[in-house]
């Protein structure tokens, strides 16, 4: 059978910000016999999670569910809305918002893209003035990254909302939730988004395997007249059957089953007490890398993940090895830096089905990890933590 680690015992700590750790009751729930998914017990079943995930998205609007990653969701949002050769204002906060670019790129967009440095949120004002300077109205969206996962830097989308207002300009808005989504406070209607992008591997607490697109009435319109090609992604195909619980094409039935299971979690500890929680650990884990003296890669406290925490290493020292040491030793699992972070930083996830003790665990590992690899640090990391979830 294989291992992580055949000469551990006790479970694997995965503290990277997604794939996220899988509960038991989602694991026993998708550990079900498959049915058919053109018989009535699944149309049930998937009115039942139509119906669960537009709560999660804060949405009356229509949530299509795709079997497929993040990135089919990404390209879902574009080539339902835009045309061959139209302009989108993306802004640079990381590798995801980079990977997104290049995306759009491919599919034959021309993409205005507002450089960050990867350590700040995007820039409301920036995306403000240069709507204001597109008299022309060329472009068609605004596409920002809400959580930035390979940074640990959260956007401010009501203000990019807020912006493209007051530009009084018609680009539609899109936003990806994928490392946010049932990890930090997101308002798709309140915040007049029209097509937020989520995964199913992070905050909602399932394996990959499954992405969505919540949609507004704007982007529905837009999809009307859109001209990129699109045949598995296409919105139209899937509402119909989905008024009825049905899809288009064979879904993923069973991790439809641990969705139902995840989205019946978050109602119970409830969305409010869920993003409180998140805060909470992000806090605490702030304070750890405080105390062993150790660089955010965050600079603006405004922006600071609740879901994941980045850090810096010291000069002359190598995230890498640091992340090996600590899964060798300790059976621990870090994100690494992606990007041109690669080996610069170390993440740690604080997101999805966790409590205290195991963000105590992961700190722990982390603070004997950093000793192991010789990074200087301080001593007492965990200990602020601890005593800051005790107060």
């Amino acid at each position: 059978m294989f291992s992580l680690n055949p000469h551990s015992s006790g479970r694997h700590f995965l503290q990277i910000p997604g794939p996220t750790n899988v509960p038991d009751r989602v694991l026993r729930a998708i550990d079900q016999p498959t049915i058919d998914h053109r018989g009535p017990v699944f149309g049930a079943l998937g009115l039942e999670v139509l119906a669960g995930i537009r709560q999660v998205f804060q949405t009356q609007g229509p949530v299509v569910i795709y079997p497929s990653s993040g990135t089919g969701a990404w390209e879902a949002a574009l080539v339902n809305t835009l045309s061959p050769g139209d302009r989108v204002l993306m802004a640079e906060t990381g590798h995801f918002a980079s990977l997104w670019r290049k995306l759009a790129g491919r599919l034959g967009l021309e993409v205005d893209f507002l450089e960050g440095d990867w350590r700040h949120p995007a820039d409301p004002v920036a995306i403000g003035a240069r709507l204001a300077a597109d008299a022309q109205h060329r472009i068609k969206a605004v596409c920002v990254v809400h959580n930035e996962t390979s940074t640990g830097v959260t956007s401010d989308v009501a203000a990019v909302r807020a912006a493209i207002d007051r530009a009084a300009h018609p680009a539609l808005l899109m936003v990806d939730t994928i490392s946010s989504l049932g990890s930090i406070d997101y308002r798709h209607d309140e915040w007049g988004v029209d097509v937020t992008v989520a995964g199913s591997q992070k905050g909602l607490m399932l394996p990959p395997g499954l992405s969505f697109n919540a949609v507004s009435a704007k982007a529905l319109a837009a999809a009307d007249t859109a001209r990129l090609p699109r045949s598995y992604w296409d919105w139209r195909e899937m509402l119909g059957p989905n008024e009825r619980g049905y899809f288009p094409y064979t879904p993923s039935t069973n991790l439809l089953y641990g969705l139902h299971e995840a989205l019946a979690m978050l109602r119970e500890e409830g969305l409010a007490q869920v993003y409180a929680r998140h805060r909470r650990h992000g806090q605490a884990t702030r304070l750890a890398v405080q105390a062993w003296g150790l660089e955010l890669l965050s600079l603006d406290p405004a922006a600071h993940s609740p879901a994941l925490t980045a850090v810096l290493m010291p000069p002359g020292h190598s995230a890498d090895a640091l992340r090996k040491a600590v899964l060798e030793r300790y059976d621990m699992s870090l994100g690494q830096g992606l990007g041109k972070l690669a080996d610069r930083v170390f993440r740690i996830g604080h997101l999805g089905h966790f409590n205290d003790l195991t963000l105590c665990g992961a700190l722990a590992g982390v603070e004997m990890g950093l000793a192991a690899a010789g990074v200087p640090h301080r001593a007492g990391g965990m200990q602020a933590a601890m005593e800051f979830l005790k107060s």
